[in-house]
């Protein structure tokens, strides 16, 4: 499906997708830039423990109009990038410069603190810019899914998820001519995505972007900064390119477990047709033993995460609570529990991530069995 939608994209015209955004009322707002380089990290390195460096020795320029997207597992310092790239956290060693017409904007889910919870979404888009009108707050609102009445919930009732749909909301009504977004894409639905990447595509100023999306990494990148085999490297190339030239060296010695039905065709292989049909009904039969306790997985974890969010948003709201009553044990309480909340809430979204790749990786594999076995052109069963 991603790569459907991957192809798709790719043969839109630039007018076809400024259209589309003209029709949605939404686009991310470029403020005027005219420098051809934004950004530039000097001899950059960071460790939250010595024996592991996260970031060693990296130098990277940023120009005007660059796509540039940041990939690797969970865990490898990816956001850690992203925070030192937004002036958010200073590099151990190293230096960012950002040219002096520069304005950032970063999305990281973590943010959410920064909204008031007493507005409403809809008034936290329009406090978002002074220039901003109702009716573009409104449009805003409905691309990252509060439609109609929705845009008026108030914050402090929103789960996580919600509240980082608004962040992301208040980023696309400040003019910015640097992007920087950490996994933007974690809470969308498949609309908003499309909707997403073609702003995108189409904002006039430089964009890196951590995400795991396939459909934004091959729509999008042009460099890719990679954190692979405990190093951190440049690859100046699109995410196509980069699987072909260097790949993820987990999938480089990977061992299938073939099975007799695996091997039968070699090209020109003549198989009668009622063994083809029988092979297909048992691939289908262990296609489905194999995924479906994934996808049960994967809904469970949804499900965890979702109860955990809800959760989340009963402690902050006690915590305001508690913070206006000036109870110090009861706030050392939710403190404690607000942490434990938000790590399990980011620990699930990591077995998620990785539930989902597998779940891809192994449907991927039986359709691919499957094609091995299709009638040949011109046959009848």
């Amino acid at each position: 499906m991603v790569q459907s939608r991957v192809k798709t994209l790719s043969k839109m015209e630039k007018r076809d997708k400024l259209e589309r955004i003209k029709t949605l009322d939404f686009s991310f707002r470029s403020a005027p830039y005219r420098g051809k380089r934004i950004l530039g990290a000097n001899n950059i390195s960071f460790s939250y423990d010595q024996n592991t460096p996260l970031i060693s020795d990296l130098d990277i320029t940023i120009g005007a109009r660059d796509r540039v997207c940041v990939i690797g597992k969970n865990g490898k310092g990816k956001t850690t990038l992203l925070k030192i790239l937004a002036g958010a956290l200073s590099p151990q060693t190293g230096q960012v410069d950002y040219n002096p017409a520069s304005i950032k904007g970063f999305f990281e889910q973590t943010n959410v603190n920064h909204l008031i919870d007493s507005r409403t979404i809809e008034e936290e888009i329009l406090y978002s810019h002074h220039d901003i009108e109702r009716q573009t707050a409104r449009n805003i609102c409905g691309v990252m899914m509060f439609e109609g009445d929705s845009a008026l919930k108030k914050i402090g009732v929103l789960s996580g998820g919600e509240k980082s749909r608004v962040l992301l909301g208040k980023l696309l009504a400040t003019p910015v001519n640097l992007l920087i977004l950490d996994e933007p894409t974690n809470h969308l639905d498949m609309d908003s995505c499309d909707a997403l990447l073609a702003a995108l595509d189409s904002f006039e100023g430089a964009v890196i972007m951590v995400t795991h999306n396939e459909m934004f990494l091959h729509a999008l990148a042009e460099r890719l900064i990679v954190f692979q085999d405990e190093k951190v490297h440049i690859f100046e190339g699109t995410y196509q390119r980069f699987l072909e030239k260097e790949g993820w060296e987990d999938e480089k010695g990977l061992v299938k477990n073939i099975s007799a039905s695996d091997d039968i065709l070699d090209a020109g292989a003549k198989v009668k047709k009622k063994e083809l049909r029988r092979l297909r009904s048992e691939i289908i039969t262990e296609k489905s033993k194999t995924l479906r306790p994934l996808e049960q997985k994967i809904a469970k974890t949804e499900n965890r995460i979702e109860a955990l969010e809800k959760e989340l948003t009963e402690y902050t709201e006690a915590m305001q609570k508690a913070s206006e009553g000036g109870t110090g044990k009861k706030i050392v309480e939710l403190s404690q529990a607000i942490y434990a909340s938000q790590t399990s809430i980011d620990n699930l979204f990591d077995e998620l991530e990785a539930l989902s790749k597998e779940l891809n990786e192994k449907n991927t594999y039986f359709e691919n069995r499957l094609k091995q076995l299709e009638i040949p052109n011109g046959e009848k069963e």
